[in-house]
C-alpha cells in the first residue's frame, strides 16, 4: 500500500481520518454553517470561543467536551467554530470513535505542522469493555511524553461522562468516616471526562428559544403567529424542541413560506 500524503494544510481547513487508507483525507466541502446562525446556545458559544482564541494565541487552553440532549447544536457549534477561525490558523481533524486507536499516530504528524489543530470526535461514548478511550486519555493529558502544544480535542456526546452509568455502580460505593468513596467503576467513568477541562452542557430548548431558532430560519415570513403555530405543531409531533427540529421544520416548509405564505 502506498504511503498516504499529508493534507495541504495551508490550503485546506479540515480532514477526516480514513482507516482503509491509513491516512487523512482532505474535506473539500465543509458545512457552511456560520457563527451568527446559531441560536439558543449563546453561553456555550462564548465559552468555546474564548477557549479557542486562547488556544490560537498560544495561551493555556483546555480540551472541550460538549454534552447534553440530542439536536441542541453541539456538532453545529464545532462546525461553525472552524468557519469562524480558519483564517486565524485553526485546522480540524475529524476522528471516528472506532479509529481512536490511531490517535497517537495522527497527533504525531500534526505536532510538526505550523497550525493549531482541533481533533473533533463527534457523538463520542463508550460501552462497558471498550478500550478505545485509552488512546484518547494519553492524547488528552500525555503519558511519559507531554501532549503536543498545538493540538486540542473537542468532543460531543449525549453522555456527561462518556461511559454508561449503572445503578449497581452506585450501590458499590462506600462511606468511611462520613466520606463517600465512589466505586471503582464510577472512578473509571469520571476519569475520562475529567480530562476535558472545559465541559459545556446543552439542554432541550424552551419554547421561546425554539421559536427564536425558527424565526432566524424564516426571516421574511410576515405572519409570525401562523408560523409559530405550525412550528410548535411540528415539534410536538416529534416530541422534542431543539435546533435540529427547527432545521427539519425549515427543510419541510421553507419553500412554502419563502413568499410569506402560511406553511400548510
Amino acid at each position: 500500500m502506498t504511503q498516504p500524503t499529508s493534507p495541504d494544510w495551508p490550503r485546506i481547513a479540515a480532514a477526516v481520518w480514513r482507516r482503509h487508507r491509513q491516512g487523512l483525507r482532505p474535506i473539500r466541502r465543509l458545512d457552511p454553517i456560520q457563527w451568527h446562525q446559531l441560536t439558543g446556545i449563546e453561553r456555550q458559544q462564548q465559552a468555546l470561543a474564548r477557549n479557542t482564541e486562547r488556544f490560537l494565541a498560544g495561551q493555556p487552553s483546555n480540551n472541550a467536551l460538549l454534552w447534553g440532549a440530542r439536536g441542541t447544536g453541539k456538532s453545529s457549534l464545532i462546525k461553525a467554530l472552524l468557519n469562524r477561525y480558519r483564517d486565524q490558523g485553526l485546522r480540524m481533524v475529524e476522528v471516528d470513535k472506532d479509529d481512536l486507536v490511531f490517535l497517537p499516530e495522527i497527533v504525531d504528524d500534526l505536532s510538526e505542522q505550523p497550525f493549531r489543530f482541533v481533533i473533533f470526535c463527534d457523538d463520542l461514548s463508550f460501552e462497558t469493555g471498550e478500550s478505545g478511550y485509552k488512546a484518547l486519555k494519553s492524547v488528552l493529558e500525555g503519558s511519559l511524553e507531554l501532549p503536543p502544544e498545538n493540538v486540542r480535542v473537542y468532543a460531543t456526546s449525549n453522555r456527561r461522562h462518556l461511559m454508561p452509568e449503572y445503578m449497581a455502580d452506585n450501590l458499590n460505593s462506600q462511606v468511611h468516616n462520613g466520606e463517600l468513596h465512589p466505586a471503582e467503576a464510577i472512578e473509571e467513568q469520571v476519569s475520562l471526562a475529567d480530562r476535558f477541562g472545559l465541559q459545556l452542557s446543552f439542554y432541550a430548548f424552551a419554547q421561546d428559544v425554539y421559536l427564536q431558532a425558527v424565526d432566524a430560519l424564516f426571516p421574511t415570513v410576515a405572519d409570525r403567529d401562523a408560523l409559530h403555530r405550525e412550528a410548535i405543531r411540528f415539534a410536538t409531533s416529534r416530541g422534542v424542541r431543539n435546533g435540529r427540529t427547527a432545521q427539519q421544520f425549515y427543510r419541510q416548509f421553507g419553500g412554502e413560506t419563502a413568499d410569506g405564505s402560511e406553511p400548510a
